[in-house]
Formats: C-alpha cells, structure tokens, sequence
C-alpha cells in the first residue's frame, strides 16, 4: 500500500516536471509566433489546478459540440459536488484563480469551460444561455455528477439560472455572483446609455485600450493594467480574445438583445446572491429585484467598497460565503 502511494507521488511530480519542460520548450520554439508570455502564464495555472487535485476532461456530447472541464482526480464521496461557472472576464483557468485552491478543498468542484472560452466548442449556431445551460448540464451527466450546487459569476450567472431551472432534482443550491439576471427593458437601455458602447465592444475587447476598459469598468479599486505594458496586454488579447471571437461577440450580442423575461421562473433552490456595492456593470437595484423576485428562499450579501468583479477584489469574503452557504447553512 505504502509502495502505491509512493509511486503515485513520483509519477505525479514526474508528470509535472515532464509537462513544464515539454510547453516551455513548444513555447520557445513559437516564440514568434504566440504570445509567450501569457501561455506561459495559463501553463502556470493549469500546473497550479493540477496542484489543486484536478485534472482536464474533455467530453464529447455529439459529433458538434464539446465542452472541457477541470475535475476532480479522485471524487470524494464525503464532499458536496460544487460547479463553478465563469463569466466574461476570462475561462475556467483565469477567473477563478483566487477560488479554486479555497474550494476544492472543501467540495469536489467541476469547472467547464462555457461554449467558445477555453476548450469549449460547438459547431451548433445556437448561442443562448440556455444552450450553454444544456451542454453543461449534459456532460456532468455524462461524468456521474447527478447530484451538485453550482457557483456563478456574471454572465454565468444566466447559464447557472437556466441549470437550476431545468433541473431542480440535480441542482441543490445555486450562488449567482455580479448577475443582472432580472431586468426591465428600461433598465437595460439606461444602462447602455451610461456604458456609452455596445457591450460586445467591451466584453470582446480588439486591444489593450478596450482591455483596459472593460477592467476599469468591472473592478471599483486600483486598476493593475494601468502599470501593465501594451505588448503584455495584446497578448493576452490575441490568446483569450481572438479565438472564437465571432462566437462570443454573437454571444453578447443574443444576451444584449433579447427582450427582458417577464415570466423569469422562480427558483425552488436555496439561493445566495452576492454583490459589489460599486457594480458599475450591474447596478445594486438588480440585486434587489432578483432577491425580491426568489423570495423566501434566497438571500442577498452586500460586499462593500467592491465592484462587479467581486470574486477578484474581495475573494476571501466571497469564498467564507460560498463555502458556508454550500456547505450546508441554511436560510
């Protein structure tokens, strides 16, 4: 026994040594032609989920569509199932970097990359939040997960919602983070009008001005891509930008676009939602109607002097809450 566990250990530490030297080698020799810098960044962060006892899965749902999640390397069956949906502001590696060591300590998580972001794909022309609903839903089926609560942010949120909706039997609780799900056709214009650009225009960003846009935008406290050179930020826009670039601006644009839902269901899970005070995205007001629109069931969590991206500047207080309300506390 003792032997297993030791060669488990070596051929870990082997395995990761061996994928460090092989893309930092792939990395050199393309030197020219890809941004460096940044792949060699989402290697890091790949390595540091491997450190967190997770491992990438692809899953094949049809001949069209395919969607990639990081999972657990041994399920514990001790451990609520937790699924954690992202939103604009990166794929499953970059927006949840302050999160996934915290939660995957606590609950066996599953991380999807959405249609279009990461690894994610489909050929399908379908670009509503609720397809992306069903494909995630799908391949957790697929991977045995029948039973978990998920954690959203943003335009995750949407995706969550619909999740929870289609499957009250499968979702157990849902956390929805920075998401204007419930909105009146007003709202959405005032807002545009106070955005001043098409939202797709600073969702999908074409530079390092739009990139540093949309993070003025999304984050209340000092903006770090100001001291940031130009060249670093263009890379990481041609790396999680460009790819499907067409798919996500559709993507914004169905979201943007649509009429506001008068018939939103209500949800039968236990909900917490949690929120910046300074959401300059999403105003407070949305908040409020989406807790007052749940009910009884549903809780809503203020965190100050915070902006939209609350899973970024002020990760401790979001995880206390997401652990302690997955966790089993109870309104």
């Amino acid at each position: 026994m003792e032997s297993s566990k030791l060669w488990h250990v070596i051929s870990f530490y082997l395995s990761t040594a061996l994928a460090i030297f092989r893309n930092l080698l792939l990395y050199i020799l393309n030197l020219n032609q890809s941004p460096f810098l940044t792949k060699f960044m989402d290697t890091i962060l790949s390595l540091y989920f491997r450190l967190c006892d997770l491992s990438p899965c692809a899953i094949d749902l049809d001949d069209q569509t395919t969607i990639h999640f990081w999972v657990p390397n041994h399920r514990r069956f001790n451990k609520p199932s937790l699924v954690m949906v992202h939103g604009y502001g990166g794929n499953s590696l970059w927006q949840f970097l302050y999160q996934v060591g915290p939660l995957s300590r606590k609950f066996n998580v599953y991380i999807p990359d959405l249609l279009f972001f990461g690894k994610s794909y489909s050929k399908s022309p379908n670009r509503s939040d609720l397809f992306q609903a069903e494909c995630l839903s799908d391949g957790l089926k697929r991977m045995g997960v029948d039973r978990f609560s998920v954690y959203s942010i943003s335009y995750g949120g949407f995706v969550a919602y619909r999740m929870a909706e289609m499957h009250p039997d499968t979702v157990e609780k849902i956390v929805i983070v920075s998401s204007g799900i419930l909105y009146t056709d007003d709202q959405r214009v005032k807002q545009l009008r106070k955005i001043g650009r098409h939202p797709s225009e600073i969702l999908v960003p074409k530079n390092p001005h739009d990139l540093r846009l949309l993070v003025n935008l999304s984050m209340y406290k000092q903006n770090s891509l100001y001291w940031l050179p130009d060249f670093l930020l263009r890379e990481f826009v041609t790396m999680m930008y460009d790819h499907c670039r067409k798919e996500k601006i559709e993507l914004a644009e169905h979201l943007v676009d649509k009429k506001a839902d008068t018939n939103l269901a209500v949800l039968t899970q236990e909900t917490l939602i949690i929120w910046g005070d300074q959401d300059n995205v999403f105003p407070l007001e949305l908040a409020h109607q989406l807790q007052r629109h749940l009910g009884s069931k549903s809780r809503l969590e203020i965190i100050k002097d915070t902006g939209h991206a609350a899973n970024m500047e002020s990760p401790d207080e979001v995880n206390k809450l997401v652990i302690s309300f997955v966790s089993g506390c109870s309104f």
